[in-house]
């Protein structure tokens, strides 16, 4: 399937195509591992915090992955 057609098939989703990694690295450069913890309540951002601890965490944990998704949504519709 090309990128074109998979862009198509879910058209109304913004998240589409968007990594889990990719929302992570932009959000800590955003605001900070204190402030997503903050931002967020999730304990894997307060103690020495790492990419692949949080990746982790977030692939096994649903409803943390839904904050962070949606923390990066918000950050988008800031900029609009």
């Amino acid at each position: 399937m090309t990128d074109k057609r998979k862009l198509e098939s879910q058209p109304n989703n913004p998240l589409h195509g968007v990594k889990l990694l990719e929302m992570l690295e932009y959000l800590v450069a955003e605001h900070g591992w204190d402030n997503l913890a903050h931002k967020t309540g999730i304990n894997v951002f307060e103690n020495r915090p790492t990419i692949k601890s949080s990746l982790k965490m977030l692939r096994k944990t649903p409803w943390a992955r839904e904050k962070i998704e949606m923390l990066y949504l918000e950050s988008f519709r800031r900029l609009k």
